[in-house]
């Protein structure tokens, strides 16, 4: 409906000559209002969606830090009484058993006679085979933690655990053994992975290592002492061989080692927040020293 010019309004003005007076209707209004609580329905929902999305990163962030943290830092005091009771598994005494692993490489010409120049922390395939803990004290469970990673530069002591599995050893914190690789202080590859962001991070300065940095292995038979000699910075997540009893890139030709020794492989993700790459450290064996 619309007012004629001359024509008086519903409320009495007269509509100038020349000019016309649209009506809005009642269908006009409820259209708006609809567009209205369109509109705020869902500026509410995107809202919403950002705190979910907020929490979540707070989450992952800092909650799964905090807790991780908390977690290794028991699970390393655990194996300190443990050791200390002389008590593995409840097994009392059981620390006595088999020895610290005489074959120590201190003075071993093939620890540091290298030819020169493993969605998560893991390097996928496996190299060698488990043959028993620390020199010989028998084969961790799955999932059992069953040594100490201490790396003085970072400040960093987290238990390791048997496997790479990320809820049961990961996770929670922990430095996690490729189960297919060897274990503290034998000959070949004692592989390690471990988280670069969240859960702990206990890898996340991992990048900061360069040669000569101490690496020590703990374990309730003997330490054992590694000195970083290489760093892979970047290489695929598929890249199996750097875990390799002798560790060797399989996607860089002639990065790695080709001589047989005793060696020690740190693998995390690799850029940060990602895991497109895998970052990798190596060690050699330079000393192992009996629990007194």
């Amino acid at each position: 409906m619309r007012t004629s010019p001359g024509q008086r309004t519903p409320l009495g003005r007269r509509v100038p000559l020349g000019r016309r007076v649209p009506v809005v209707g009642h269908g006009t209004r409820r259209r708006s209002a609809r567009r209205r609580r369109v509109l705020w329905t869902g500026a509410e929902l995107l809202v919403t969606a950002g705190v979910l999305v907020l929490l979540l990163v707070v989450h992952q962030l800092w909650w799964t830090n905090r807790e991780a943290k908390a977690g290794a830092e028991r699970g390393v005091q655990a194996l300190e009484r443990q050791w200390g009771s002389g008590a593995v598994d409840g097994r009392p005494g059981a620390a006595g058993e088999g020895g610290p692993g005489a074959d120590s490489a201190a003075g071993d010409p093939s620890v540091a006679d290298g030819d020169g120049d493993g969605g998560d922390a893991g390097v996928d395939g496996r190299g060698g085979s488990s043959a028993g803990s620390g020199g010989g004290g028998g084969v961790p469970r799955s999932s059992q933690a069953y040594a100490v990673l201490r790396i003085p530069r970072l400040g960093l002591r987290v238990p390791v655990a048997e496997g790479t599995s990320k809820q049961k050893v990961l996770n929670k914190g922990y430095a996690g053994h490729y189960s297919g690789s060897q274990q503290p202080g034998q000959q070949g590859n004692f592989a390690v992975a471990g988280h670069r962001n969240t859960h702990g991070e206990p890898f996340r300065y991992l990048n900061r290592l360069g040669k000569g940095d101490r690496v020590e292995v703990e374990t309730r038979d003997a330490t054992y002492t590694y000195l970083v000699d290489k760093v892979l910075p970047q290489t695929s997540p598929r890249d199996s061989g750097v875990i390799g009893p002798v560790p060797r890139s399989l996607t860089k030709p002639g990065v790695g080692y080709g001589v047989p020794g005793r060696y020690l492989t740190l693998t995390t993700c690799t850029p940060e927040y990602t895991s497109r790459y895998r970052l990798i450290v190596w060690g050699v064996l330079v000393a192992a020293r009996a629990r007194g």
